[in-house]
């Protein structure tokens, strides 16, 4: 569909650009430099601009709305003050395969190349982080550029484009734009393709998929379990990606993530052909790129045809949507043969996803009380740290489209990601988890989500350090103890004096508690969780590693 303005202001330009692509929110801390653009959104009733507290809390919130909604997220800020910061977004996009629109206000036309107050090449800057960039000089060209910003976002491998803006552009008057909507291509595999697989899977004796982010994206996650039922075909969930299949499933038999357990590892060492469908493969879901190993047959199913083949050549390489794929993966003529492996890894699998019985720490008490009193379509999201390991481990994801998180272990993405998923799922309830280092980067933007009435859940494991990497330098440094202590910080008192809910908790039936009167209110709300210091992972405490080191 395709409609037609006249003689309006660029600003106006890209709102209407914002309106073809059904954009409702749009994230950013507002700067002199595209106060045109802002006013325009202004005069726009379908469109909410969420102002931040930090440029970086905005690209966060947009990057998890993107998500959630499945749709293309925009994030606005100024110059190079505003887009060095909000950088971390558009990495976290990048790494995490995530359709983003980047407006930067740019210094004046005439201005460039003077170092003009707060210029940077924001092209260049962004370049190594971007999908694409392009500074914008020309008013007539915004239409064109601005609407092939939102296609490159969107088709292929999704991810970040940054649109830089020079001030006096923005004032400018297009004389016409044709607007028409980004028609996304959903490629098919070739019957050849389908075939090829058809014989691999005839040949196999332990085959495993490994279902990536190019599932949830296509929203084919139905399919995936449709075609792994049809075929007994053991799936496991790529790096965060824990939602893209169920894990009460017989055919659920792990997550490839970080720290994780042994018998995951060993059922991927022991597939004879692996199906990477939907997956870069990156080094963490490739546990280190060990796997697929050359001994094994690799079948990448991927619409980035520049990610095949970058961790090892492919015996078979499929360009094609996940969806269109697994449609037609549904008629290959397949008898199984390795169902009694399958069933065994399963077991293998259940024994380590299985919670401690009582008295359990705290961390495995918060997904205890998770897992009975959240509703099934609950969304989580999560910052980096080894607290997210427990959730990783012990969660029993169901429904489909529920877990948001950085696969770029970005800090501080918890909370705000929770932000615009709430936003972007209204109906949902959204439950961020952060350690006290992650959270306490972008704590500010609770004050957003108060500001606006979001109500999300933020649960805070406070273990007064950065977990993860005192982990690393006990492993490595024993003792040598440098940067890694955090001061105590009153969580649960600081969410109340933004206005918010606050909780301090350090027992499972306090956790329980907290959870239900946060359930229940219905407002920004922290759980601050006191988490015990010598619990440095779902598999190590200091004690036993310094125990382990003494030997």
């Amino acid at each position: 569909m395709k409609r037609t303005i006249r003689n309006v202001t660029v600003a106006k330009v890209i709102v209407e650009c914002l309106k073809q692509e059904q954009i409702r929110h749009v994230f950013g801390v507002p700067g002199e430099s595209y106060l045109p653009l802002l006013d325009a959104i202004y005069e726009e009733p379908s469109i909410e601009f969420i102002s931040a507290r930090h440029e970086g809390g905005a690209s966060f919130m947009a990057e998890g709305y993107a998500k959630a909604a499945r749709t293309c997220g925009v994030v606005l800020a100024t110059r190079a003050v505003g887009a060095a910061n909000l950088a971390i977004g558009v990495h976290t996009a990048r790494q995490d395969s995530t359709p983003m629109v980047v407006f930067l206000g740019q210094v004046d036309s005439r201005f460039l190349g003077r170092e003009g107050f707060q210029e940077v090449d924001l092209e260049a800057f962004f370049r190594p982080l971007a999908k694409w960039t392009v500074e914008i000089r020309d008013a007539e060209r915004v239409p064109e550029l601005v609407q092939r910003a939102f296609r490159t976002a969107k088709t292929g491998r999704p991810g970040p484009v940054v649109v830089s803006l020079p001030e006096d552009v923005l004032w400018q008057t297009v004389p016409e734009a044709v607007m028409a909507s980004t028609q996304v291509p959903k490629p098919a595999p070739r019957h050849e393709d389908v075939r090829e697989v058809e014989a691999w899977l005839t040949r196999a004796k332990r085959p495993l998929v490994i279902a990536g982010g190019g599932v949830k994206w296509a929203g084919a996650e139905p399919l995936l379990r449709l075609w792994a039922e049809t075929y007994s075909l053991p799936v496991m969930a790529a790096f965060r990606r824990h939602d893209v299949f169920p894990h009460d499933h017989p055919c659920y038999v792990g997550h490839l993530g970080l720290g994780a357990p042994k018998a995951v590892r060993e059922t991927a060492e022991q597939a004879d052909v692996v199906i990477a469908l939907g997956t870069r493969l990156s080094e963490v879901t490739t546990q280190d790129y060990r796997v697929p190993s050359p001994d094994q047959t690799l079948i990448h199913i991927d619409l980035d045809s520049d990610g095949v083949g970058k961790v090892r050549a492919p015996d078979v390489a499929i360009w094609a949507d996940c969806r269109e794929a697994l449609s037609r993966l549904l008629t290959i003529a397949v008898r199984p043969s390795w169902q009694e492996w399958v069933a065994k890894r399963r077991e293998q699998y259940e024994q380590t996803a299985t919670l401690p019985e009582k008295p359990r720490n705290v961390y495995e008490a918060a997904m205890a009380s998770f897992a009975r009193h959240l509703p099934n379509n609950a969304v989580f999201t999560n910052d980096a740290g080894n607290f997210a390991g427990w959730l990783h481990t012990f969660f029993p994801f169901g429904e489909g489209h529920t877990y948001i998180g950085p696969t770029s272990g970005a800090m501080g993405y918890g909370m705000p990601a929770a932000i615009g998923a709430k936003l972007a799922l209204p109906d949902r309830t959204v439950v961020s988890l952060s350690g006290d280092g992650g959270f306490m980067m972008t704590m500010q933007e609770l004050e957003t989500a108060v500001r606006y009435g979001i109500p999300i859940i933020s649960v805070v494991f406070n273990n007064r350090m950065y977990g993860t990497i005192r982990m690393h330098q006990e492993l490595r440094f024993p003792g040598r103890v440098i940067g890694t202590e955090l001061g105590s910080v009153p969580f649960a008192r600081l969410a109340e004096c933004l206005n918010g809910l606050g909780f301090q908790v350090q027992t499972e039936q306090q956790f329980t508690e907290a959870l239900c009167a946060a359930l229940a209110a219905k407002r920004p709300t922290v759980i601050e969780v006191l988490a015990d210091p010598d619990c440095l992972s779902v598999s190590t405490t200091m004690q036993e590693l310094r125990a382990r080191q003494s030997l």
